[in-house]
């Protein structure tokens, strides 16, 4: 199995991107979701442009066509997370702008794998997050034995709940299909600043 990629999410804070741009994950995520404790309303494009190879990606929730466009041109994002209830066609057209397509989904006991079905020929990637109301972010695992039950070939991130206690559990699952893993909430002194030595730790593992 090939090495999984790491995706640090719910950045906001200029010295702690900093920071995390030093560790060297391969994503770093900036959500633009108003009712997220980690939106963040402008950003520093002499910094973004400092990134490169980490992939810039921007989260968010339902937002309009022309909001999401407008921010991938404003800010030259390599990908884009969708968390809300984004439709394929409405992936289609996002995926035009040429940034990589991430689509997550809340996942729980009873999730009708077949609802993704749909989406694979507009998405590069799936995110399995918990299930809730709030669109993620939610610090909370879900049951990961559920992901035996996924029945596409299409890479995905887990995500929901990752943390220094159970990091070791994430990176032992048995899934050609995982590319990589989504830290957030759980890695974070408050919301949006993370906890740099904690990262360091888990990212030399």
């Amino acid at each position: 199995m090939t090495a999984l990629k790491i995706k640090v999410c719910g950045m906001r804070d200029l010295e702690n991107i900093i920071q995390i741009k030093e560790l060297a994950p391969d994503y770093l995520g900036f959500i633009f979701y108003p009712k997220s404790p980690r939106y963040v309303e402008t950003l520093d494009k002499s910094l973004l442009s400092l990134l490169p190879p980490i992939k810039k990606t921007a989260v968010f929730v339902n937002a309009t066509l022309d909001e999401v466009t407008t921010i991938i041109k404003q800010y030259s994002f390599e990908a884009i997370q969708l968390h809300g209830n984004e439709y394929p066609d409405y992936c289609s057209k996002i995926k035009k702008e040429g940034a990589e397509i991430i689509k997550a989904f809340g996942i729980h006991e009873m999730f009708d794998w077949k609802l993704l079905e749909s989406y694979l020929d507009v998405v590069d990637y799936f995110l399995f997050d918990t299930y809730t109301s709030a669109h993620g972010g939610s610090g909370k695992m879900f049951n990961w034995e559920v992901l035996k039950e996924y029945p596409f070939e299409k890479p995905y991130f887990l995500s929901g709940g990752i943390g220094p206690e159970n990091i070791e559990s994430a990176l032992a699952v048995q899934d050609e299909r995982l590319y990589g893993l989504d830290l957030n909430s759980r890695f974070e002194l408050s919301p949006g600043l993370k906890n740099i030595e904690l990262l360091k730790t888990v990212l030399k593992k």
